[in-house]
């Protein structure tokens, strides 16, 4: 006697929505030397963002790509960082350096969209940075520039904080009698 087949649904509670969009940037295979001959593991670098100004990068190892992958996205999101946006954009110009690797990364105008190649494009995008400038100067190892553009951003100070000087260039007055002396 054949037994009835039950649906399978799926458990509610493990289908959650994804907080962070969790983006692989990078996987290497690394070996290690022993006597038998090389042991291969793989390196995995990603970046995590909510698009909304919060965004971290992890790297991890692991024997496979799978595991490499999602032990550095569990250390992409215990290390996020909040950077203050402005209509879509940085608040003002940053610059960060980690190794080789320097990072100039620009605001731009609403329309302008992102000008930026490779790691620093995929960080800025799950940051939520829609029109932004870059050039990255020196090295262009991915991890070295991934940490500079997260070096880069943190420095970055809110318009809140920014300190305004009132203009001097005030119009001056002209006495009167040199404004009868011209007539």
């Amino acid at each position: 006697m054949a037994q009835a087949r039950r649906p399978r649904h799926r458990d509610p509670s493990n289908t959650e929505e994804k907080q962070y969009d969790e983006r692989v940037i990078y996987v290497n295979r690394v070996a290690r030397v022993v006597k038998g001959g090389r042991r291969f593991r793989f390196q995995a670098l990603v970046v995590a963002g909510d698009h909304k100004g919060k965004v971290g990068v992890g790297i991890s190892k692991g024997a496979d790509v799978a595991a490499a992958v999602s032990k550095a996205t569990d250390v992409a999101k215990k290390n996020l960082l909040t950077i203050s946006l402005y209509n879509s954009t940085l608040t003002h110009e940053v610059r960060g350096r980690v190794g080789g690797a320097n990072v100039l990364i620009m605001p731009a105008a609403p329309g302008t969209g992102l000008i930026a190649g490779g790691v620093i494009r995929t960080i800025l995008e799950v940051a939520g940075i829609e029109n932004a400038l870059s050039k990255s100067l020196g090295s262009s190892n991915r991890v070295n520039m991934a940490y500079a553009t997260l070096q880069a951003l943190k420095t970055m100070e809110p318009t809140k904080k920014w300190v305004i000087k009132p203009s001097s260039n005030k119009p001056k007055k002209t006495p009167a009698k040199q404004v009868e002396a011209k007539a």
